[in-house]
């Protein structure tokens, strides 16, 4: 009875540091089903299931290199999503400052598949309005040129120096497979994601 109440104290005093949530007012695991569901439409069935074999020993965190100099705490990420706190962590800043490096992934002692699960996250923020600017603009330069990073000058020169062509044979050079690739952003909506403009040609 003593260990349970120490436990249970224990937990609650960790949550209230953290400036997170009492048990007491903590919700149903909603998020956490969303998770689970879009994981297995993404990544295959009880791909993301791990999420639940979190413990909060914070070797993600402390692995992370974008954690070093960003307010991205991975840890949290499970946290928040285990505690069904939605709006606080899809509108949250950090959860586009993940490099998906695996790192986290590598480290962990549980296996649990950290950089999947933040894709995923990611996802259902996006679908709910929530995106970073700077992914927005990654995703214009996509639907534009069919690339998240266009070629420019100095990479058309090194490649004349290593004897290339100065542009690679992707929708760069192709027109038709970029016009395809345009059309399946419009099929799937993904332009209405992202609030790209096709009259400018930006978001």
């Amino acid at each position: 009875m003593t260990f349970k109440c120490f436990r249970a104290n224990g937990i609650k005093n960790f949550l209230n540091l953290t400036g997170l949530v009492s048990l007491d007012a903590a919700k149903p695991r909603k998020l956490v089903d969303e998770i689970l569901e879009l994981g297995d439409e993404i990544f295959g069935s009880g791909a993301v299931e791990t999420i639940k074999e979190c413990l909060q020993c914070g070797r993600c965190t402390g692995s992370c290199p974008s954690g070093r100099v960003t307010a991205l705490r991975t840890r949290k990420v499970f946290l928040l999503s285990l505690l069904n706190l939605r709006e606080r962590l899809l509108s949250a800043d950090e959860l586009w400052l993940c490099t998906t490096c695996y790192t986290c992934y590598e480290r962990c002692p549980r296996k649990v598949k950290t950089t999947d699960i933040i894709r995923i996250v990611r996802n259902i923020a996006a679908r709910e309005g929530y995106m970073a600017d700077a992914h927005k603009r990654v995703a214009a330069l996509a639907i534009k040129t069919g690339h998240a990073v266009p070629i420019d000058e100095a990479t058309r020169e090194q490649r004349r120096k290593l004897g290339l062509t100065e542009v690679p044979p992707t929708t760069q050079t192709h027109e038709a497979a970029l016009k395809e690739l345009q059309e399946i952003v419009r099929m799937t909506g993904f332009d209405k994601l992202v609030g790209f403009d096709w009259a400018k040609m930006d978001v």
